[in-house]
């Protein structure tokens, strides 16, 4: 009966826990934010709403983000509760041991972690859509739009005082094909369409091959035609997604998109891995920061203690952002860019899991 109490206690107090640091690290992402958005805003004549609307639909994307750390500090503080007050040698005695808490504590993440990605990252995907269609109408970047349809790629752009909208088939290699462009004036009149089989933007001077010019009555064909505009390949490729906005449907359709447009689709497959996998990496760091707390808790000291898993942390971060790199430049397989850093807590969790001191 007390193994069962004990349990129950050990549920509640990790999840309390997990609610604090959760709770704290809002806080502290909504004030850094807000500060940001001011800034950004002070030279427009808005209200401090705007700022506080903009900052509260945008906390959630970063909390998101940054719920490994989360709950690796849940973990530490957890752990270091159970030795000031010596619940954990009660727990002993009564037969429950160390790898009976770790295993609850994991399994507790891994729900919680499906709770995570099935429903807030919904919620924060769509919040952080609406923040950035917000932040668009005031940003300089406001006037310059690319994004992928079901009918090809939408490039919106504006210079010398006109407005070009062009919309093409797929891109193939630095070459837009199958392109049609209409450029108008200020008061948005049509000054002229252009079609187009193949277009180089490999830099922002376009160069047209064998442009059809429509202008009024008008028909022209040029061998090459160059066109000034604020987009090359690297620019289109950079400014048109934001993944972190997009939920899983969308995600979905995005890439399908892509597939259809013949862009490489690589970006968004180890997006969609990451958040499948993301409750297995949560439980993962809550299972390595639980085994570290209990393979030094002979220190005294809380303070070095949560230095280990601050060490321990960073070491992950960069970890996880080289793998990354790996996997988007193809030096190795996304499916292994995405699990490498969780088969190496794996293989850590597995060796150090035999030094916990069940005595």
């Amino acid at each position: 009966m007390n193994i069962k109490i004990y349990k129950q206690y050990i549920l509640k107090s990790f999840l309390f826990y997990f609610l604090v640091v959760s709770l704290i690290f809002f806080i502290l992402s909504f004030f850094l934010n807000i500060l940001e958005e001011i800034i950004f805003l002070e030279k427009y004549n808005v209200s401090i709403f705007y700022p506080l609307l903009l900052t509260f639909l945008n906390t959630p994307s970063i909390l998101f983000e940054i719920f490994p750390f989360i709950f690796l500090i849940s973990t530490q503080l957890f752990y270091i509760k159970l030795f000031t007050n010596n619940e954990i040698q009660i727990f002993k005695y009564s037969g429950l041991k160390n790898s009976k808490i770790l295993f609850i504590t994991s399994l507790v993440t891994f729900i919680v972690g499906l709770v995570i990605i099935s429903i807030f990252y919904n919620a924060s995907s769509n919040l952080k859509n609406f923040y950035l269609e917000i932040k668009s109408k005031y940003s300089t970047d406001g006037k310059y739009l690319a994004v992928i349809t079901k009918n090809g790629l939408w490039i919106k752009d504006k210079i010398d005082n006109k407005t070009i909208i062009t919309n093409s088939y797929s891109i193939d290699q630095n070459y837009l094909t199958d392109s049609f462009i209409t450029e108008f004036d200020e008061k948005f009149n049509i000054i002229r369409n252009i079609q187009s089989k193949k277009i180089d933007i490999s830099k922002k001077n376009w160069k047209i091959i064998d442009a059809n010019i429509y202008k009024e009555n008008e028909y022209i064909n040029i061998d090459t035609l160059n066109l000034k505009t604020n987009f090359d390949i690297n620019r289109i490729q950079t400014l048109y997604s934001n993944l972190s906005a997009l939920n899983f449907v969308e995600l979905y359709q995005l890439r399908e998109n892509y597939k259809k447009l013949n862009y490489s689709i690589i970006e968004v497959d180890m997006y969609l891995l990451k958040l499948f996998s993301y409750p297995l990496y949560l439980l993962l760091i809550t299972l390595f920061a639980g085994i570290i707390m209990l393979n030094i808790k002979e220190f005294k000291s809380t303070t070095f203690k949560i230095l280990v898993g601050l060490f321990f942390s960073v070491i992950i971060y960069y970890l996880n952002n080289f793998s990354y790199v790996l996997g988007t430049t193809e030096r190795i397989s996304i499916f292994f860019s995405v699990f490498l850093p969780m088969i190496i807590l794996l293989t850590i969790n597995a060796f150090m899991l035999n030094k916990i001191n069940e005595k």
